[in-house]
């Protein structure tokens, strides 16, 4: 996930996610459709796109442990 303030980043981040991804009003926070349902990505966590077409988030640095 990029920063928040990295509009170029996050242009092509939503480009790549689609339909699947949602901007939130919490500034760097996105929401993203996984097999586990909607699920919130932060700046610092990575999405990734599974060989099934599946998106998955996981915790960056200083977010393990936080659920």
């Amino acid at each position: 996930m990029p920063p928040a303030h990295d509009a170029n980043s996050w242009r092509i981040l939503m480009t790549w996610l689609g339909p699947q991804g949602r901007r939130m009003d919490q500034p760097g926070a996105v929401e993203v459709d996984t097999p586990s349902g909607r699920l919130q990505a932060m700046p610092g966590d990575w999405i990734v796109l599974s060989v099934t077409g599946d998106y998955h988030i996981a915790a960056g640095q200083g977010r393990w442990g936080e659920a």
